[in-house]
């Protein structure tokens, strides 16, 4: 059989024989093992052709998806990578190799934990409840990485005639997307059990966190290397432009990547098109306006209607550390797992219009910072979002009389 190991017709014929075997019905780890016995690694080009093969012959899209992960599993380890080409810093599948290494290090910190479920002692199950919130709150934010996936990626590659291996892709990406919302549901139901986790454990948790580590193979090992392949750097260019209308998952990209020969355009170049922002009391350009909102001595975040954050002040003294990873994310799960449900109150009193300030004040590492939220509401009272502004007022209570001469050695307003 050796003289047939590297013909491609042969790899994707004996690759597609193993494949229905499992539709079959046929154990994976029998699958596995006469893959091992057949056939030595796969180029991944292959196994896309294979899974385009299979729909196009009539096996149903619903049927590729049951098998995704039975095939991915037999699979792993086994896809030649050798030919596939080098990914420059900061281009879009950089990025979300990125993010998957933060996705595999959560999803393993999750599993870790539901795999000891069972020495957990019963005082320590409210303990271990908040560990699995905070992770799985961070879990879910792989939707934003699979949102760039199904309207940026695929559309290109659905241009090109790709279309099987999206549609099965987008389907696992939902049924994850279900498991993780419903994983969250169950975290938040009151008064858990260690019986009741590890029950959910083994039903949705567990498959959940699961998923979302598998999903980083199959696009590690076929998803990227053909992308890489199929699409011109001006496809590319194009993905990486729009990419922060979605956000990014867990990770603020350090770097952005513009393909050789092409200008990036700037903030200034942009103002040439017409980017003068009127408002009723007067107006100024997005550069002016960026660089009023990083200057004044607050930090402030807004979130929108539906909860997501959308913006961030960038000056140059932060109170609270943020990243352009926020960005698109539930501000639920932007909080500690144990603060939610004030966050929760402040955003129902708010839509209700029962309240429209929230405010606190603390002491952060002998700072006296105070932090307030307000409800944005347009001119007929309606719901925009909501507004949170921090403030570093140490300076400002040590203040004693007056100062009217001017004078620039003050330390008055300066961040501590």
């Amino acid at each position: 059989m050796s003289e047939h190991i590297d013909n491609s017709k042969f790899r994707k014929a004996k690759l597609k024989e193993l494949i229905l075997k499992l539709h079959e019905g046929e154990s994976e780890d029998d699958v596995r093992q006469e893959l091992l016995v057949s056939l030595s690694n796969i180029p991944y080009g292959e196994v896309v052709e294979v899974e385009q093969e299979l729909i196009s012959e009539g096996l149903p899209e619903e049927e590729v998806l049951k098998l995704c992960d039975a095939h991915s599993a037999v699979l792993e380890g086994r896809v030649d990578l050798s030919a596939a080409k080098t990914i420059p810093k900061g281009h879009p599948a950089d990025v979300m190799l990125e993010e998957n290494k933060a996705l595999k290090r959560v999803a393993g910190n999750v599993l870790s934990t539901l795999n000891a479920l069972e020495y957990v002692k019963e005082e320590y199950v409210e303990d271990t409840v908040l560990q699995l919130k905070a992770g799985f709150n961070q879990l879910v934010d792989v939707d934003k990485h699979y949102q760039r996936k199904e309207y940026l990626l695929f559309p290109y590659l659905e241009k090109i005639g790709i279309t099987g291996p999206p549609k099965v892709m987008w389907g696992k990406h939902d049924e994850i997307r279900e498991l993780l919302k419903g994983s969250i549901e169950i975290l938040h139901t009151p008064d858990l059990t260690k019986d009741d986790l590890i029950a959910s454990a083994e039903i949705v948790l567990i498959p959940a966190a699961r998923g979302v580590a598998e999903m980083t193979v199959k696009e590690e090992e076929i998803l990227f290397p053909m992308a890489m392949d199929s699409l011109s750097d001006g496809d590319w260019y194009q993905i990486r432009k729009q990419s922060m209308e979605i956000g990014f998952c867990l990770y603020d990209p350090p770097t952005e990547w513009t393909p050789v020969g092409m200008e990036e355009e700037t903030i200034n170049e942009a103002q040439k098109e017409g980017g003068n922002i009127q408002l009723p009391s007067g107006g100024f350009t997005a550069e002016e306006l960026l660089a009023i909102l990083n200057t004044v001595p607050v930090d402030m975040t807004f979130v929108d209607r539906n909860d997501k954050v959308k913006y961030f002040t960038q000056g140059t003294e932060r109170i609270f550390q943020r990243n352009r990873a926020i960005l698109n994310r539930d501000v639920r799960h932007c909080h500690p797992p144990a603060s939610a449900h004030i966050v929760d109150k402040i955003l129902e009193d708010f839509k209700s219009g029962k309240q429209d300030r929230a405010p606190f004040w603390i002491n952060l590492g002998g700072k006296f910072i105070h932090i307030e939220y307000f409800a944005l509401r347009n001119e007929k009272g309606e719901y925009l979002g909501t507004l949170e502004v921090s403030q570093n007022l140490t300076e400002y209570r040590a203040l004693e009389g007056e100062q009217r001469i001017l004078s620039y050695n003050s330390n008055y307003g300066k961040q501590g």
